[in-house]
């Protein structure tokens, strides 16, 4: 049962602010990474895989683990949640969707404009001039999370591609950053969808948009601890709340 607050809130709202994170994709099947036992660093050490010095040292060991999880990517599908926030773009004004996430499921079910805070696992680029390389049409063969792959290699300049993710140590990209700034200080509803809310930089989002007096709202399957820090928690799978917000408005 949604109650009347969001609803109230999305229809009065001259700009709306969604902040999603892995926990809309592992409603697609998509692993997070830090649930207990299923999480991805669970099974792998974030440091062997995901760090430039990493690609550095091994190149075709951490392209081999990005293909494996790309595979994964191309194989999931956008589930409800995804298809209901593509429907409230299409029903509010103005909304800004901003994205933990490095797949493709919110522009396979429709969104726009959607900002990737991580980077995007299907737009790997050059390690030395950065310029963005076309990955080969397809579903790759799955190696196992640890099979090595040689990466691709620019024909012009034979640099090694590198997947075209955020990795520890390195900045979040300048233009999504800022228009993530930028929507958060002027929202007047800010949703965190499927996040913990304590990987920093985005983190300080929340903080932003409830500085600024935005309504905040939390749509989550379990405590995050942002409990006493929104106006709205709405505990439950994206696929099953956001579809039923946008039945209400």
């Amino acid at each position: 049962m949604i109650p009347e607050g969001p609803i109230g809130a999305l229809r009065a709202a001259g700009h709306v602010m969604l902040l999603t994170g892995a926990g809309i994709s592992a409603e697609s099947g998509l692993a997070t990474f830090r649930a207990p036992l299923t999480g991805l660093w669970e099974n792998f050490n974030p440091m062997d895989f995901a760090t430039l010095h990493a690609f550095e040292s091994d190149p075709a060991l951490v392209w081999g683990w990005y293909e494996w999880r790309r595979m994964r990517v191309m194989q999931a599908e956008p589930n409800d949640g995804h298809l209901a926030i593509t429907a409230l773009q299409r029903k509010l004004n103005g909304l800004s969707l901003i994205t933990q996430n490095v797949d493709d499921l919110h522009e396979r079910a429709g969104s726009h404009f959607v900002r990737h805070l991580h980077g995007t696992i299907q737009q790997p680029r050059c390690m030395a001039c950065g310029k963005a390389h076309t990955l080969p049409p397809g579903i790759p063969v799955e190696p196992d999370g640890g099979r090595k792959v040689e990466p691709p290699r620019r024909r012009d300049c034979g640099s090694l591609i590198r997947p075209g993710v955020v990795w520890f140590g390195e900045s979040l990209p300048r233009k999504e950053w800022e228009a993530a700034e930028q929507a958060a200080r002027q929202c007047d509803v800010f949703f965190c969808i499927g996040t913990s809310g304590v990987v920093e930089p985005a983190a300080s989002l929340l903080r932003l948009a409830s500085a600024r007096g935005a309504i905040t709202v939390q749509i989550n399957t379990e405590d995050t601890g942002l409990e006493d820090r929104v106006t709205y928690n709405l505990r439950g799978p994206a696929a099953v709340v956001l579809p039923e917000l946008v039945r209400h408005l």
